[in-house]
């Protein structure tokens, strides 16, 4: 049994490993910073004009979440004050700051929608799954990643209090916390669609971060 707090720190340090900026640097030479948004999450990468990378990057921030959350559980016994599942949600929660402000970054990292997918899929894969239905429906009928990421982030606590039989005094304000970060790091896009300048996916590559219509999930 490891302590909680090393947990929590492998939590954080598998959120923070930035992987769309590293496959863009070891793919394409490039620095995804200085593309669209400038942000290094999956929709960013596939703007940069390499949706394989994209997919990639979608696929193992998703997994970081999902492995920080399995360590927390198969690492820890549980205690009088801390449960299993109470420190599973704390290392969801770990990773999702990882993946938003990593320490290789400086503290400047994604928004954070396909880390909570995995840490929820691995704190309640049904809920997780309805939320991903969520997004692809919006998504399908907008075309807006934006607006169909905060929507997803908005219905996830939702559904893991229907469908998940954990909660406690830790796990749902993690929960919550979780879904609360991911639509504020969406700010800028929220701004944008409201005043209908928020561009959509597939709508051609982005070549700055000052960009005005850049968006990423």
């Amino acid at each position: 049994m490891s302590h909680p707090a090393i947990i929590l720190a492998i939590a954080y340090l598998l959120g923070s490993i930035p992987f769309g900026y590293i496959l863009v640097r070891l793919f394409l030479h490039q620095d995804i910073r200085a593309t669209g948004s400038g942000n290094i999450g999956a929709t960013n990468v596939a703007r940069s004009g390499a949706k394989g990378l994209g997919i990639a990057t979608l696929a193992l921030d998703a997994l970081k979440g999902v492995a920080a959350v399995l360590i927390a559980k198969h690492f820890f016994a549980g205690t009088a004050s801390l449960t299993i599942a109470d420190l599973a949600a704390l290392a969801a929660l770990a990773a999702i700051l990882g993946h938003m402000f990593p320490v290789w970054l400086g503290f400047k990292g994604g928004k954070g929608v396909a880390t909570a997918l995995g840490v929820y899929l691995a704190l309640c894969w049904p809920a997780a799954l309805c939320a991903l239905a969520v997004f692809i429906v919006v998504l399908v009928l907008t075309k807006y990643v934006s607006l169909a990421s905060v929507l997803g982030a908005l219905t996830l606590p939702v559904f893991f209090f229907w469908l998940s039989s954990q909660h406690s005094a830790i796990i749902s304000p993690s929960v919550l916390v979780i879904s609360l970060l991911v639509i504020v790091k969406h700010h800028k896009n929220i701004m944008r669609l409201k005043s209908g300048t928020e561009s959509k996916f597939g709508s051609g590559k982005k070549s700055k971060p000052s960009d005005p219509q850049g968006t990423n999930a």
